[in-house]
């Protein structure tokens, strides 16, 4: 027997004892709650269900659309810096073996170390590159599964402070990328040519192996940016992973 029948069955007995007025507030308190009962089983059935573990109200961000990692404040400083540091840059152009030089800039360094390790760089693209220069990377903005339009302008959520720039440039120099004195973020170039550029940029390490991809990212065709620079490339190198490695000497 349906509810709706069930009711009315039950309001024919109660009108049969009342009056003509109460009768008609009978009817609209019963009109009232067959109402409301079919509301609640339509949303009811209709909610999906949230996320296994996740709270009520949780909505997962849309396939593609990961939340950029954000922090605020540099990190503290966790390498032992007598050790010999090693970072295995792979693009999808190929591996890049980086030294780097922990004992002379362990600030940097330290800050390398840590983003690579969160997967910070993972999925990020070289985003300008000047052939007879450097590639620069290193950008959250610039990863295709993240990106706000904003790529170039982005970093880790804060900036850190210069160290001493005792080294050149030269070809496979890693250096971090800046806007002006101690604004280093997560932004890096690594030089494909030595050139004699003033010391305004962290050295902290040197490609050892693999500048044969260096010189491939370096080829890689490109347009003319916002700016003016024909530096944006026109297909994506992507960083696929950094692996940092502690080398026993």
């Amino acid at each position: 027997m349906s509810a709706g029948i069930y009711y009315f069955k039950i309001y024919v007995k109660i009108c049969s004892i009342m009056g003509t007025a109460i009768k008609y507030v009978l009817l609209v308190l019963i009109l009232a709650g067959l109402g409301y009962g079919a509301y609640y089983y339509q949303n009811k059935t209709n909610t999906p269900a949230r996320p296994e573990g996740g709270p009520a109200g949780f909505n997962p961000p849309p396939a593609g659309q990961e939340k950029i990692m954000q922090w605020s404040e540099p990190p503290k400083i966790a390498i032992d810096a007598t050790q010999f540091f090693t970072a295995v840059i792979d693009t999808t152009a190929g591996k890049m073996t980086v030294q780097l030089f922990a004992k002379e800039n362990p600030i940097t360094v330290n800050n390398f170390v840590f983003l690579a390790r969160q997967d910070f760089y993972n999925g990020t693209r070289f985003h300008r590159i000047i052939k007879d220069f450097m590639i620069q990377g290193g950008d959250p903005e610039c990863n295709p599964s993240t990106s706000s339009g904003r790529c170039g302008a982005g970093g880790p959520g804060y900036k850190f402070n210069d160290e001493p720039i005792t080294r050149d440039y030269e070809r496979g120099t890693i250096a971090m990328a800046n806007s002006g004195p101690n604004t280093n973020g997560s932004q890096f170039f690594i030089m494909t040519k030595t050139l004699p550029l003033q010391k305004n940029y962290v050295i902290f390490g040197k490609v050892i192996e693999g500048l044969d991809t260096l010189d491939k990212i370096a080829a890689t065709p490109v347009t003319t940016n916002p700016m003016g620079e024909k530096s944006t490339p026109t297909e994506d190198v992507l960083i696929k992973s950094i692996r940092i490695e502690v080398v026993e000497r």
